[in-house]
C-alpha cells in the first residue's frame, strides 16, 4: 500500500513539474518582458496566439476535460465557409461541352444556387445557359444510343422482352396471360389457399364473390376459417386483418401471403403465379417479378451472374 502510495504521489510531481515548464516563460519570453517600455510608456497591445484545439496541451479536453468548441456557434459567429459563385464569364462553351460530368452536376448545382439566391437577371440567364449545355450533352447522348441500338439490337434487351407498340404490347400481356393461367391451374394439386375471414365483414363478404370465380375457374381448394373461432391459426399466421389470403405448399412447411384486404382476381392471380414459382423452387427472390419467357432477356437479372 505504501509502495502505491508512494507511485502515485511520484507521478503526481512529475506531472506537476510538466506543467510549471510549460507555465514558465522560456528565456526568450524574458528578454521580451526586459524590453517592453517602462511604466509611463506607450505600450503596444498583447498579440493573442490562437492555438488550435487538441493542440493546446494545457487547455485541450485531455487535460482538462474541457469540452469541444460547437461548431455550430462557430458558423453562427460569421465563420461558415463562403459560398462558389460561379460566372459564365470564366467558361467558354467548349470547356463547359467538354467538362467531366462529375465536375459539370456541381457547376450546374453552384449556378442554380447562385440564381436562387441573388435572383437577377444575368444570374437566372447564366443558369439557363448552363441547363441549355446539361440538355444539349444529354440530347447527344441520347442520339447515339438510338443508333447503337438500331445496330446492335442484341444490346436492347428490354425492348425485346417489352415492346412498346400497341400490337407489341398486345402480344406481350397475352404471353403473360397464358404463362400465369397455365402455371395456376397446373398447380392445383400441389398448392392451396387459406382464406381467413370474419362474419359480418363487408369487406370479406366482397373477396366472397371474387374467390368463387377464382374457384370455378381453377378448380382450387380454398380452405376457409374464420378468425373468430380460430384465433390460434389466426396467430399462428400473424393474421391481423381480413380478409386474408395465404398460400400453402404440400411439399414445405413455408407459406407465403398472397393478398391482405380486397383484392381483384387479376392481382390474385400475379401474386399466385410468383407465389407458386418461389415456394416451389423455380425462381430466386431476385428473380420474383420475371416471367419464364423472360428468361436469358434482360429482365432476366441472372443473365451475367450464371455467366
Amino acid at each position: 500500500m505504501r509502495k502505491i502510495i508512494f507511485t502515485l504521489f511520484i507521478g503526481f510531481i512529475l506531472a506537476a513539474g510538466v506543467y510549471a515548464d510549460e507555465l514558465s516563460p522560456t528565456g526568450q519570453e524574458m528578454q521580451q518582458h526586459d524590453q517592453n517600455p517602462k511604466d509611463g510608456q506607450s505600450e503596444q497591445p498583447e498579440q493573442r496566439v490562437v492555438v488550435p484545439y487538441y493542440k493546446d496541451v494545457r487547455h485541450n479536453g485531455y487535460w482538462w476535460y474541457a469540452q469541444e468548441p460547437d461548431k455550430r456557434q462557430e458558423k453562427e459567429n460569421g465563420q461558415n465557409p463562403k459560398h462558389f459563385l460561379p460566372s459564365m464569364k470564366e467558361y467558354t462553351a467548349e470547356q463547359l461541352w467538354n467538362m467531366h460530368p462529375k465536375d459539370f452536376q456541381p457547376l450546374l448545382d453552384a449556378f442554380f444556387d447562385k440564381a436562387v439566391q441573388y435572383p437577377t437577371e444575368e444570374n437566372v440567364a447564366d443558369y439557363y445557359k448552363i441547363q441549355d449545355i446539361a440538355r444539349s450533352r444529354a440530347n447527344a447522348f441520347a442520339n447515339v444510343a438510338t443508333l447503337v441500338w438500331q445496330k446492335h439490337p442484341e444490346l436492347n434487351t428490354l425492348a425485346l422482352d417489352y415492346p412498346s407498340s400497341t400490337p407489341g404490347k398486345t402480344a406481350r400481356l397475352k404471353i403473360q396471360n397464358r404463362e400465369v393461367e397455365s402455371k395456376i391451374a397446373s398447380s392445383s394439386d400441389e398448392f392451396a389457399m387459406i382464406y381467413f375471414y370474419k362474419p359480418g365483414c363487408d369487406f370479406c363478404k366482397a373477396q366472397n364473390g371474387i374467390l368463387k370465380f377464382f374457384v370455378d375457374k381453377y378448380q382450387w381448394q380454398v380452405k376457409r376459417i374464420d378468425i373468430e373461432s380460430a384465433p390460434e391459426l389466426a396467430s399462428r399466421f400473424d393474421v391481423s386483418t381480413v380478409p386474408f389470403l395465404l398460400l400453402i405448399y404440400r411439399h414445405s412447411e413455408k407459406s407465403l401471403p398472397v393478398a391482405v384486404g380486397v383484392t381483384t382476381l387479376d392481382e390474385i392471380e400475379q401474386r399466385l403465379y410468383r407465389g407458386i414459382r418461389l415456394l416451389g423452387g423455380e425462381i430466386t427472390p431476385e428473380e420474383f417479378n420475371m416471367y419464364e419467357y423472360q428468361r436469358g432477356g434482360g429482365f432476366d437479372p441472372s443473365v451475367y451472374s450464371k455467366h
